[in-house]
């Protein structure tokens, strides 16, 4: 095993823990054990921690977090950014120093995470961070990324389609319509009223949510729409519906509909993370940091990204 020097290798460290699942009140900031790097696995100092909706969706109750074989005591947050610092025999193309961003399933707002440096999914993953891209940046990549990834592959926007995005200025949103830009698609983004510079910024066309939205819609759009995500519930499935969508180029990612495709980061495609980390770096996608907290910050940073006004991502710096 390749270590730093570190006169205390099984020191300890600072981690978010949960002894009980729930709100942000049960959120603490204890020291813990400092994790080491096995065989094919490396240990990263983490330096930067985003905040998704799934990380205290999975945190509120024992059941939900059962689906995702959480126990007692439970870390938090899965997103991280930082520094090998320690790596295990066998750990493939890493070495100590390099950058790196991945995910660490509700591990990842601590001084240390170990990732096996193979690991596929949002889980338990390693990459190289490009030059170009900050470390509060590559750690609001995982989750977001691979979901709105994965949302749009199963519609397949291109040029000439018009796609309608729900939540659109929300965390996946962020991701989804500049990457349905990208691929050469007009893009309507709902949202509230006061978010409507915020889709302007990232490339969609706003249009407010809730009653009338198909008219509005048509308004907007009046030789129809032709795909369409929901990133917030079943609301713009229905409306997408309305407007002549097939079910086969409409897509979920917060709500099971019968007859429409239902979307995660587990489903995104070999290399869509890397891919993404590159737009980033090209300048070609900009990721808005609404807010970043210290660690000891973590309660109110938890109260004002489940408050799902912010406009941007939320980051605990480590």
């Amino acid at each position: 095993m390749q270590m730093q020097n570190d006169p205390s290798p099984a020191g300890s460290s600072t981690a978010v823990r949960m002894d009980s699942f729930g709100g942000p009140e049960n959120l603490d900031v204890q020291k813990v054990p400092e994790p080491q790097a096995g065989p094919g696995q490396v240990r990263v100092r983490v330096t930067a921690a985003g905040l998704n909706p799934m990380d205290w969706i999975m945190t509120a109750d024992a059941d939900a977090a059962a689906r995702f074989g959480l126990t007692l005591p439970a870390g938090f947050g899965t997103d991280y950014a930082g520094v090998i610092d320690q790596i295990g025999d066998g750990a493939g193309d890493f070495a100590i120093g390099d950058r790196v961003f991945g995910g660490a399933l509700s591990r990842a707002v601590s001084d240390f995470v170990v990732v096996h440096s193979s690991g596929e999914t949002a889980a338990n993953e390693v990459h190289h961070t490009p030059d170009g891209v900050d470390d509060r940046t590559a750690a609001t990549l995982t989750i977001a990324g691979r979901t709105a990834s994965a949302a749009l592959a199963a519609v397949s926007p291109g040029p000439g389609d018009m796609i309608l995005i729900g939540g659109a200025g929300g965390g996946v949103g962020v991701f989804a319509v500049q990457l349905a830009r990208i691929a050469g698609a007009r893009v309507i983004g709902t949202g509230s009223a006061a978010s409507a510079d915020h889709l302007r910024d990232l490339g969609a066309e706003p249009v407010t949510y809730g009653d009338g939205l198909a008219e509005r819609v048509r308004a907007l759009a009046p030789n129809g729409i032709t795909a369409a995500l929901d990133l917030h519930g079943t609301d713009t499935v229905d409306v997408a519906r309305e407007l002549g969508v097939p079910d086969s180029r409409i897509c979920t990612v917060a709500a099971q509909v019968e007859g429409v495709m239902a979307a995660n980061g587990a489903n995104a495609a070999p290399g869509a993370l890397e891919e993404i980390a590159h737009l980033v770096a090209e300048g070609r996608l900009r990721v808005p940091v609404a807010a970043t907290f210290p660690i000891d910050q973590i309660r109110a940073a938890v109260e004002l990204q489940a408050g799902r006004h912010v406009k941007g991502k939320v980051v605990i710096d480590l």
